[in-house]
């Protein structure tokens, strides 16, 4: 890249993040919040490392990738120059990928099922390291969907809860074309039924629907980012499990 292009990206940058964090401001201040309550996760999902460089040059420093192998092609790299980058796992995880998952990520939006909650605690105990997760939940009921059955929420819970997994609340990527405040509102009663701080929820193009019902972390690619280029496969990826295209 010129000079003139890295300086171009960079004024972009800084304007969509100045953007999404106004129009943050202007959700929380409905809850009696700030923006600087709720964790902006910005989904770099098919994003190169000079479409992210922009973003951390403008001060986003919490990012989110679905995919374990995607990241570990770029963030190495990254966060070697910068150490105080934080990198959620908000795709969904298949069970063979736990261990990688484990030692790149910092947070995990996608444990939904005891057998990767079982995995996940073999490979913590096995790292000596203890991830930070989110219970996803299906809150629509979309078979074509990861995530808990909302009658299975509890039971997970408190098996994370045994297993010594840090469950930190709740996420959801709410049925494409619908009104998402509903399932929004309902996640927030789940999570305070269950004593859970925290809701993952909102993207793009929900995100300050998602604030005023409670958000404290949301996933946002597309507003930061622009549209995404398309995936490149990743051999060996299993790239058709990943189930929530949505994320961001």
């Amino acid at each position: 890249m010129t000079t003139d292009s890295i300086e171009a990206a960079n004024r972009l940058a800084q304007d969509r993040l100045a953007h999404v964090r106004e129009a943050m401001g202007r959700a929380a201040r409905l809850t009696g919040r700030t923006a600087d309550d709720i964790t902006l996760i910005a989904v770099s999902k098919t994003q190169g490392s000079d479409a992210i460089r922009p973003l951390i040059e403008a001060g986003q420093h919490v990012f989110g990738e679905n995919r374990v192998q995607e990241a570990e092609s770029k963030w190495p790299v990254l966060r070697e120059e910068h150490p105080d980058l934080i990198l959620h796992l908000v795709g969904q995880l298949q069970s063979n990928k736990v261990g990688d998952a484990v030692a790149l990520f910092d947070v995990i939006h996608s444990l939904d099922r005891p057998s990767l909650l079982t995995a996940l605690a073999k490979a913590m105990d096995a790292a000596n390291k203890r991830v930070p997760c989110f219970l996803q939940v299906n809150i629509g009921a979309e078979p074509q969907k990861g995530g808990c059955p909302i009658a299975d929420v509890p039971a997970l819970i408190r098996s994370a809860q045994n297993a010594d997994i840090p469950l930190l609340g709740l996420m959801c990527v709410p049925p494409a074309d619908v009104e998402p405040a509903p399932f929004f509102a309902l996640l927030a009663k789940m999570a305070r039924e269950e004593g859970l701080e925290r809701l993952s929820m909102g993207m793009s193009g929900d995100y300050e629907t998602a604030i005023m019902l409670g958000a404290t972390d949301i996933r946002v690619g597309t507003a930061l980012f622009g549209e995404r280029p398309a995936a490149r496969p990743i051999p060996g990826s299993g790239r058709g499990m990943i189930r929530n295209s949505r994320a961001g």
